[in-house]
């Protein structure tokens, strides 16, 4: 580091469970972030305030004025533009010194597997259940971990599915077909027509962030085997236990008992 990021990330490297070493460490990181809106504009804008080295965002959408309400990296004056240039934009403004490239693009599976075996860490700032399944099972493929997190009207929640494995992470974690197996229907909620308290998704968008660069800095307690659920009108958090599923079709492999049942997902 030079002198300027030894300024820039000083707080950061005050921190002993960080300093100069886990700082390079996010300096060295390659974080992918699928989704540049409600929860993927908090979660990058941390990422690139904290020094991640390289942030590749992936969106097919524009901004729409009904996004300004909670979708905080964008303005009016990016109306109809990518959401994945605007969100480059912005956080080019807050830090120029990283690697930031945006992809406007939908991802199919082949696309996915190829830029998730690029990456250290994805998170999942998506709307809907395939594209949600598509990443767990490149993440899984790629054995990268994987951050996920989702809001609706009042309610979020945010977990870690971690493939890696090992001794130091717990063995059998479950992966996110385990909690919500990706042959159950399920119908998508899209705020459109359902409603988002616009704080909450700052609030997960910003504890993806937090979970990520915990990973990538090998700090504290990462959430992997643990479902979060905020209900935001009463602000109590409720934390759920989550087990491998020995028949998930995902990542089958035998798996501790007692794996709660899957509650309804909301969507960002």
């Amino acid at each position: 580091m030079d002198d300027n990021q030894l300024l820039r990330y000083s707080r950061h490297i005050l921190l002993d469970e960080i300093g100069i070493e886990g700082q390079q460490k996010l300096l060295d990181a390659r974080v992918l972030v699928i989704g540049a809106g409600g929860l993927g504009s908090p979660a990058a804008m941390y990422l690139a305030s904290a020094g991640v080295g390289r942030l590749t965002l992936v969106d097919n959408d524009t901004v729409d004025l009904t996004n300004l309400q909670r979708q905080i990296a964008h303005n009016m004056e990016r109306v109809g533009q990518p959401k994945a240039l605007s969100a480059r934009a912005t956080l080019a403004a807050i830090n120029p010194t990283i690697v930031i490239e945006a992809l406007v693009e939908r991802a199919d599976e082949a696309r996915l597997s190829e830029l998730i075996a690029g990456a250290d860490v994805v998170l999942d700032c998506t709307d809907n259940f395939a594209t949600r399944h598509a990443v767990n099972r490149a993440c899984v493929a790629r054995q990268v971990p994987l951050v996920s997190g989702a809001v609706i009207r009042f309610d979020g929640q945010i977990s870690v599915f971690d493939p890696r494995g090992g001794a130091a992470r717990g063995a059998n974690q479950p992966c996110y077909s385990c909690l919500f197996p990706q042959d159950q229907p399920f119908e998508d909620v899209a705020c459109s027509t359902m409603g988002v308290f616009a704080p909450l998704v700052g609030v997960v968008g910003a504890m993806q962030a937090a979970e990520a660069l915990k990973l990538l800095m090998g700090i504290g307690e990462p959430l992997s085997g643990r479902l979060l659920l905020l209900d935001g009108l009463r602000m109590e958090w409720t934390s759920i236990g989550i087990a491998r599923n020995a028949s998930c079709p995902v990542c089958a492999t035998s798996a501790a008992p007692g794996a709660p049942p899957s509650p309804g997902e909301p969507v960002r």
